[in-house]
C-alpha cells in the first residue's frame, strides 16, 4: 500500500481524522481523539507506526524484516512497518483494522458511544 490508500482506507472508519501534529511530513490518523496510525512521508519507503498485541507484535517482528518495534514510541505495544511491498497489502489492512479496534477499545466511555452512533450512521448510509 503507498500512503494515499493508506490514507484512504484509514478515513473510511468512523471517528478517524487525519491530522499533522508533530510536523508536516508526519500523517497521524486518530479515531476520536486517540492515534491509532502515523505515516513517516519523509522517508523512502514510507514507515507506519501501529498499535498492536503486545504477543502478536513480537510474532510479526520475528515473521517480517520489515516490522520493527516502534519507532519513537512503546516498543511493547507499537511496531514500525517499512512500507516496502514485502508484506501484501492485505496484510496492511488487517493491522490497520487491529489498531483501529485497540485504540477504539480504550476510548473513554462518552467517545464509545458517540463512535458507536457514528458507526450505526455509516451503516444505514451504505
Amino acid at each position: 500500500m503507498n500512503n494515499e490508500e493508506i490514507r484512504d482506507y484509514c478515513l473510511e472508519k468512523p471517528g478517524t481524522i487525519e491530522c499533522y501534529p508533530f510536523d508536516e511530513f508526519t500523517m497521524v490518523m486518530k479515531v476520536m481523539s486517540k492515534m491509532f496510525i502515523y505515516v513517516s512521508l519523509d522517508r523512502v519507503p514510507s514507515t507506519m507506526n501501529l498499535k498492536c498485541d503486545p504477543e502478536k507484535a513480537m510474532e510479526l517482528r520475528e515473521k517480517y524484516d520489515s516490522v520493527t518495534p516502534g519507532y519513537h514510541a512503546n516498543k511493547k505495544y507499537w511496531n514500525t512497518i517499512i512500507l516496502d511491498n514485502t508484506i501484501p497489502d492485505k496484510f496492511i489492512r488487517q493491522w490497520i483494522d487491529d489498531s483501529y479496534s485497540l485504540v477504539s477499545a480504550g476510548l473513554k466511555k462518552k467517545e464509545k458511544e458517540e463512535l458507536s452512533m457514528m458507526a450505526e450512521k455509516a451503516k444505514k448510509v451504505l
